[in-house]
């Protein structure tokens, strides 16, 4: 799924990770996101210049999944996603949520991930990670018109 977010943000993405999935995958997939979130607020640097805010829209066959972001310097998550009940091969999709809390919390953006609606659960992951990188990649480009921090107080 990260390779998805990756190649559809056009940006580049080697992750090794190692845990006790022994146990389970909670902290291993929670870490990842923190780790990814603290590596994007990294690469973001200042922010002057940047967009700020992305969002993006993907289909996925019967699914529709929408993510929106703000690169605020606030992190927040609103996760609508009613069908976290289900397994993508062993893993549990409910995880998904850890996930992106980790992600947005260490990367300080604000970040919501909608599911309008699907059935078949990779399709809607499959959604939602490609609608994560496009909505990454547009908060993060730099814009030419925008002159310093695109806040109106001065600082994000």
């Amino acid at each position: 799924m990260l390779d998805l977010a990756s190649r559809h943000g056009h940006f580049t993405l080697n992750i090794k990770a190692t845990g006790d999935t022994d146990v389970d995958y909670h902290h291993l997939m929670e870490d990842i996101g923190i780790t990814l979130g603290d590596a994007i607020n990294n690469a973001i640097g200042d922010k002057h210049g940047i967009n700020r805010y992305g969002s993006a829209s993907v289909p996925m066959d019967e699914s529709l999944a929408e993510v929106i972001i703000d690169l605020s310097g606030r992190p927040y998550l609103v996760y609508n996603v009613d069908d976290t009940g289900g397994y993508l091969k062993d893993l549990q999709v409910s995880l998904f949520e850890d996930f992106f809390r980790g992600l947005s919390s260490h990367g300080l953006f604000n970040l919501h991930i909608r599911l309008h609606y699907g059935r078949d659960t990779h399709h809607i992951y499959e959604a939602i990670f490609k609608a994560f990188g496009r909505a990454v990649s547009a908060a993060a480009a730099i814009n030419p018109k925008t002159k310093g921090v695109p806040s109106t107080k001065g600082t994000l």
